[in-house]
């Protein structure tokens, strides 16, 4: 079993919560610590995939919001109800802008949300229980591994 990773899973837990890009650094510091069981453990490699195409999506999603938040921001000080809800003479194009974030804003918490879920997963993984029963399911690729 490999040393703890207690500064980097920190480090990937605070990024994820907060949404900094420290979760980068702490989702690439677990996947370079943890390859040999991504690479010989059942599952590990599956959510490990898994949740680099939810940090994708929640980057891309992000960067989305930005962008519509940048559109609705040039539209001027057009009459609006909120950031995310036109008035009745709001002009269309503004508030097809609004109701694009209006959905955007949620996608994030819930890829987030996603994210906590199979961080908690392989945290789950890393049990003895988990491990030894994962590794062994694979003799080959453990073999495949080492060679």
């Amino acid at each position: 079993m490999p040393g703890r990773n207690t500064i980097i899973r920190s480090l990937n837990d605070l990024g994820l919560a907060a949404w900094f890009g420290a979760h980068l650094a702490g989702s690439a510091g677990l996947l370079l610590a943890n390859k040999g069981r991504v690479a010989t453990q059942r599952g590990v490699g599956v959510t490990s995939v898994l949740k680099t195409g939810l940090t994708a999506a929640a980057l891309g999603a992000t960067a989305y919001t930005g962008v519509l938040g940048k559109k609705l921001d040039g539209a001027g000080d057009g009459p609006v109800e909120g950031g995310t809800e036109p008035a009745t003479d709001t002009p269309p194009e503004v508030a097809a802008t609004q109701q694009q974030l209006k959905v955007a804003q949620w996608v994030n918490p819930a890829l987030t949300a996603a994210l906590v879920a199979v961080n908690a997963v392989h945290g789950e993984q890393q049990r003895p229980s988990q491990a030894l029963p994962g590794i062994l399911a694979e003799p080959g690729r453990l073999i495949g591994a080492l060679s």
